[in-house]
């Protein structure tokens, strides 16, 4: 590990650290209601117990499932998308702009129309985090296609090469590193937004049990279940990131 991975890493933990330790300490001394912030070892005690039941499995299947439905949606449609659009100046111009001015609109206002035509179940959460993670990977495709170096282009077919070797050899290995970035955003706002769909109206996954937790006033369950989703969240990030890092350094 070089000196910069580990000053990253340094100040990761360091920051986990100083937040457990804040936790520890405002439920040492009693200055926040249990009802709102149990301890952690209440916290670790529901996490166990919950792990240790087909529930939480079969919660765990299902979020899974339905992010990996909407993420593979939101791949698939937004290199498309993005790489048609790079075909035109003109498009590029005028359809770049729509597609980023439609990403700042907040697409929760838009939630109720999700449950409506896909109902409550996982068809609502996966359209949803679809939507929402299509805009960062089209926008990325948009920019690493859009800005390639036309010389590259000209060079390879001066040589000989087919629309589809140049495609292949010359354009995505050069647009590769931005097209993963996207990707990346993208994988982790399909994430949100499944968890989020989940937690507002669902009959089933992960985001379903946080908000039934906390309907029941089950604190220490909801925390469990909100750890789980951290961990989680924070192990895909820092594959993700090692993984991008290990492209952009080929």
């Amino acid at each position: 590990m070089d000196r910069s991975s580990f000053a990253t890493r340094s100040i990761q933990i360091g920051f986990l650290a100083i937040a457990i330790a804040a936790w520890y300490g405002l439920t040492a001394s009693g200055s926040v209601s249990r009802l709102f912030l149990p301890t952690p070892a209440s916290v670790r005690e529901a996490f166990f117990g919950l792990v240790s039941t087909g529930l939480f499995w079969s919660a765990v299947r299902v979020t899974l499932t339905t992010i990996a439905e909407a993420y593979v949606i939101a791949v698939v449609a937004g290199l498309f998308t993005g790489y048609l659009v790079t075909r035109s100046r003109f498009a590029t111009e005028a359809v770049e702009p729509l597609i980023a001015g439609l990403f700042t609109i907040p697409i929760t206002l838009f939630f109720p129309m999700f449950i409506l035509f896909f109902g409550v179940g996982t068809g609502s959460k996966v359209a949803y985090g679809a939507v929402y993670g299509f805009f960062p990977i089209a926008l990325n495709t948009i920019a690493a296609f859009s800005t390639f170096e036309e010389r590259y282009l000209r060079a390879a077919r001066a040589m000989g090469a087919s629309h589809w070797h140049t495609f292949r050899h010359v354009l995505l290995p050069g647009a590769f590193p931005v097209l993963v970035n996207g990707m990346r955003i993208g994988f982790f706002i399909a994430f949100a937004s499944v968890l989020g769909g989940e937690v507002l109206s669902s009959i089933a996954g992960v985001g379903r049990n946080i908000a039934l937790a906390a309907e029941l006033m089950e604190p220490a369950r909801m925390y469990a279940w909100i750890a789980f989703v951290v961990l989680t969240a924070v192990s895909l990030n820092m594959l993700m990131s090692s993984l991008e890092n290990r492209v952009q350094r080929q």
